[in-house]
């Protein structure tokens, strides 16, 4: 409960979308992007060290939560709304490109175009995750975990997309 609270209060209605809104876009997004796309994914050549596709979503979800109450504490403990613009910004441009990345990778097979869009979206990632601690240390470090999963992905990433440039 501690991890939530603000200034020692919760505010839950801010809480929730701040949450869902990653986790419940995720899910809509992951869902369309990938119909179809398992039996391919499964044919693709993949390095030894990728997980099996039930972890994808479990990981991501935790991830999802962990950034909607990072962006929670960041704009709940913004000084003004300058400050909480300033991260807002990269905060919500890095979503953007973490749902598009689903459609390059899966739904329209750009993998090359996935991994240098991953390559920038880490970039905006880490952004964020500065811009998050300025405000509040636990919010930058509740990205750092989204920061580790987003480099393996793009080693992930980039192997798929080599091994399978056909």
């Amino acid at each position: 409960m501690e991890l939530v609270k603000v200034n020692g209060a919760v505010n839950v209605k801010k809480l929730m979308v701040s949450v869902l809104v990653p986790v419940v876009g995720g899910s809509i997004i992951g869902a369309i992007a990938n119909q179809r796309t398992r039996e391919e994914y499964r044919e693709l050549k993949k390095p030894s060290f990728s997980p099996p596709g039930w972890v994808f979503p479990i990981v991501w979800t935790g991830l999802y939560k962990a950034m909607g109450i990072a962006e929670y504490r960041a704009s709940a403990k913004a000084k003004n709304q300058e400050e909480k613009k300033k991260a807002l910004i990269p905060y919500e441009i890095q979503l953007g490109l973490n749902f598009l990345w689903s459609f390059l990778f899966f739904k329209w097979g750009l993998r090359g175009t996935a991994f240098i869009e991953m390559a920038v979206m880490f970039g905006i990632i880490t952004w964020t995750t500065y811009e998050f601690y300025q405000i509040d240390p636990l919010a930058g470090h509740l990205m750092v975990p989204y920061i580790m999963w987003v480099t393996f992905a793009l080693g992930l990433n980039y192997s798929i997309w080599k091994w399978n440039d056909d």
